[in-house]
């Protein structure tokens, strides 16, 4: 199918679209469900199903053989074409701003095993886990990056659930408490810079001075904490430390974390996590099945050590 074909338009055609989608699910050579099988998930009769997917052997999504009493198996299926005809369309993604080489190498590894699965992908950037969740409730993206961190506390919050999970050092490498030159983390009214924007560096920063009574909190963003600390405005703060050595570039002294709840939840925030919206749960399926994570995660690498330009 190189063009509008109006076959797909037909009650058969419309079923051949919503099978399109459970196909994406199945592997080539294995065993296909049973025709009223199908025909119960997609609420129509069996003729519909048996002709729903001869428009798809047809269009060259997939080609199926009967195996006598094994049943009819898959034997080869085209994810780009199955993609298309399902009319899930270009999956947009929200990601951080890629500040650091980390999101540099995060975005470039995504768009290639998206590509490489035959998945249309795009991806837009938007400040704050709090906004880009937002987004995706409100229909405007598909899929969410954010911390394993912030992830779990909105999974239990809201109808999203996780798509993939990157494993430690994907979203960010470390945090650390950050010092201003000539400051002191016992001086009583420590200015503490919190970005209220960011559910990762908020709860760290609550977890790494929980019990002082006295800190002052100071609104901030990565964008202004440098200025911050130069104009003596803000004394600490918990931050990523991949931004801190790669584009603020302040002086002061960095610290680690102090107790092991607040290292816990680093290292939590240190991994990148995949969500999407519960209701998609179909097309949520299709992108777990499809994604290679070791190509995410090895490009990512590549881009780490300056191997690879980033390209997103």
């Amino acid at each position: 199918m190189n063009g509008f074909d109006e076959r797909f338009l037909t009650r058969n055609g419309l079923a051949a679209r919503q099978l399109a989608v459970l196909l994406l699910n199945h592997e080539p050579d294995t065993r296909l469900p049973r025709i009223r099988d199908f025909a119960e998930e997609l609420g129509c009769g069996n003729g519909t199903v048996q002709a729903a997917l001869r428009l798809l052997e047809e269009s060259g999504a997939i080609e199926t053989a009967a195996r006598g009493h094994l049943g009819t198996f898959l034997v080869r299926s085209e994810r780009s074409i199955l993609w298309r005809l399902s009319g899930l369309g270009t999956l947009l993604a929200a990601m951080p701003l890629p500040y650091s080489r980390r999101y540099e190498g995060l975005a470039t590894g995504l768009r290639t095993a998206f590509e490489e699965a035959g998945t249309p992908f795009a991806i837009t950037f938007m400040r704050g886990a709090g906004a880009r969740t937002t987004a995706l409730l409100e229909g405007k993206v598909d899929l969410v990056v954010l911390s394993r961190f912030a992830a779990d506390r909105l999974i239990e919050e809201h109808p999203v659930e996780l798509v993939a999970d990157l494993g430690p050092a994907t979203y960010v490498g470390a945090h650390g408490l950050l010092l201003r030159e000539g400051a002191s983390l016992d001086a009583p009214g420590l200015r503490v810079a919190v970005d209220h924007t960011s559910e990762d560096q908020r709860m760290l920063a609550e977890r790494a001075f929980a019990g002082r009574t006295d800190i002052e909190w100071v609104e901030s963003s990565y964008m202004q904490l440098r200025d911050l600390f130069a104009q003596n405005l803000a004394d600490a703060t918990v931050w990523n430390l991949d931004e801190v050595q790669g584009r603020i570039g302040m002086g002061g002294e960095v610290l680690p974390l102090g107790d092991e709840v607040t290292r816990d939840l680093s290292l939590r925030n240190s991994s990148a996590a995949i969500i999407g919206r519960t209701e998609g749960t179909k097309a949520l399926s299709a992108v777990r099945d499809a994604v290679d994570l070791s190509t995410v995660t090895s490009l990512q690498a590549e881009v780490l050590r300056g191997e690879r330009v980033p390209s997103y």
